[in-house]
């Protein structure tokens, strides 16, 4: 049997620093100008110092596949970022954990049931410590936790068997009493909450949650299944229409489209093409005043652009104009009439064009990759760093500005000097960034603009998530109830809320809402149970 080669190791570059020398050096200095060889001595120990001092930058070997296969499978720089100095020994990068290898802390099982305090079965706090039989046992601050993990269907359900007594004589029937604390309804509110995770926050199909609840002896129809999520959908409505009016107020907002299918006929807007057959789900991302973060879905027949002019004319007219991210699609510049926006453009679309174009062009697009990944790194830095939207501005414009300035030139010199052909699919790339170079370039300019459309593109995977395990939609009004709950349970996830106890509690306070439904959204409703009675 042949064996495996072992590959060579990598052996980290070292570099020693003499104290005592360098200070002889700095304060020969003072004096006499450096040779060579103590010049290099000190250039050597302030360089590995710099490394040293400098935050790990996120590494990760998407770029170099890039390099090597001419193309990658995921357009988001973020996660893209090479060394921006060429000397950092990436042998000593910090490796991350690998995703999904399932090792939880006890701390990430935040929705667990907790028993406490399990008692000492022999000792009590101060007693006589039984090991040394002098000093005197205390408890801890922190407990030792024990999981015990159990499965179960996702819908329950008990049977009550209610006693029965009858008369020999008159026949008459005698039940006993249910227990109150059972409710009225054969269905409890949190039936519906999971319903809807599964359905739309899972993409899970109906036939398919129908299927395991009978392979569990909890039928639950694909008919009933729908009954209770569309009565859901009524009770939530006013949150649903809140969250609309205030994502309309937000100071930035993203914008994005993914095809959809609804099967039956289509009522579309007075004055549309009618050559125009095609069938959206827009998500829309904002992020309002306060830092809370709206996802919208709207499912129909209007592209983005159309659907965030909706969105707009819920604006208050004193608001400041918005900051709308989007691609670089023309008909996402349509506005309502009298408004104005600040109108942005993804910079990861931008770097797209010349990753489509990598294989035919690899040193021409891997500089333009590895310029845009800096700025990338820049901004992660930023986020670290809590700097505030005019210190993020300020942060980038010392910078990022040098390095897009360069590379603008870098790329007008390419058209110029006929470096690159300008029908060419790298030529294409440069004119598709020159041509948008001001929207691309928003976050040099004004605070708080961001850098692409990411965070709407992964919100719209969970509508393509159901769009690839159930296909279509049947009518406009199953469409509509799915993109209610869309934005609800996106919403949740966005905010850091357990969407199944959220949706749970706006269908057990269903008056409540219908009165003040901006006192029951994903970031206050905590407020309204803490005051409500017991």
């Amino acid at each position: 049997m042949a064996q495996k080669k072992k590959k060579p190791s990598k052996r980290r570059r070292t570099i020693e620093i003499n104290v005592p020398e360098l200070d002889t050096i700095l304060d020969k200095a003072i004096n006499e100008p450096l040779s060579t060889s103590e010049s290099h001595k000190v250039k050597s120990a302030v360089h590995a110092m710099a490394r040293r001092l400098q935050p790990p930058m996120r590494t990760t070997e998407r770029s170099t596949a890039l390099r090597r296969n001419g193309g990658d499978g995921d357009d988001n720089p973020s996660d893209d970022v090479d060394d921006v100095e060429s000397e950092t020994d990436t042998s000593t990068a910090v490796k991350k954990a690998r995703r999904g290898h399932g090792r939880n802390g006890a701390d990430d099982y935040v929705g667990t049931t907790v028993v406490k305090p399990v008692p000492h079965a022999e000792l009590t706090p101060k007693c006589v410590c039984p090991g040394c039989q002098q000093g005197k046992v205390y408890p801890l601050s922190e407990p030792r936790t024990l999981l015990r993990i159990v499965g179960m269907p996702p819908i329950q359900a008990t049977k009550y068997e209610l006693q029965q007594l009858r008369c020999n004589l008159c026949g008459e029937v005698y039940t006993a009493t249910a227990p109150e604390d059972i409710g009225d309804e054969k269905y409890d509110a949190s039936v519906a909450s999971m319903l809807a995770i599964l359905r739309y926050g899972s993409g899970t199909p109906w036939y398919r949650i129908a299927r395991l609840q009978q392979r569990m002896g909890v039928p639950m129809p694909e008919g009933t299944q729908w009954g209770l999520v569309d009565e859901a959908a009524n009770k939530v409505l006013p949150v649903h229409q809140e969250l609309v009016r205030q994502a309309a107020q937000g100071d930035v907002i993203h914008r994005d489209d993914t095809k959809v299918r609804i099967l039956d006929e289509i009522e579309r807007p007075d004055g549309q093409d009618e050559d125009r057959t095609g069938l959206n789900t827009t998500g829309i991302v904002s992020k309002t005043l306060d830092e809370h973060l709206i996802a919208i879905f709207c499912s129909g027949p209007q592209h983005a652009g159309e659907n965030t002019c909706d969105l707009l004319q819920e604006r208050h007219p004193s608001s400041p104009p918005p900051m709308l991210m989007s691609d670089a699609l023309s008909s996402n510049d349509k506005l309502p009439a009298g408004l104005e926006a600040i109108l942005c453009n993804c910079l990861t679309h931008g770097r797209r064009q010349f990753v489509n174009v990598f294989e035919n062009f690899p040193d021409e697009c891997g500089h333009v990759i590895d310029e845009i990944a800096k700025v990338y790194h820049y901004d992660d830095q930023a986020r670290q760093q809590g700097l505030d939207d005019q210190q993020r501005l300020d942060y980038h414009k010392k910078l990022s500005k040098p390095v897009m300035t360069s590379l603008k030139t870098w790329m007008e010199t390419q058209l110029e000097e006929k470096e690159a052909e300008s029908n060419s699919g790298l030529g294409k790339a440069i004119r598709y960034f020159l041509k948008r170079w001001d929207k691309l370039t928003r976050f040099l300019e004004h605070p708080g603009a961001p850098l692409d459309s990411n965070i709407v593109e992964r919100a719209l995977k969970k509508a393509v998530l159901i769009r690839k395990n159930s296909l279509f939609y049947k009518t406009q009004h199953g469409a509509d109830v799915g993109d209610l709950f869309l934005t609800l349970i996106h919403t949740c996830e966005l905010n850091n809320v357990n969407s199944f106890l959220y949706l749970t509690e706006l269908q057990r306070h269903a008056d409540e809402i219908r009165s003040n439904p901006s006192a029951w959204l994903p970031w206050n409703h905590h407020l309204q149970l803490r005051s409500a009675p017991d």
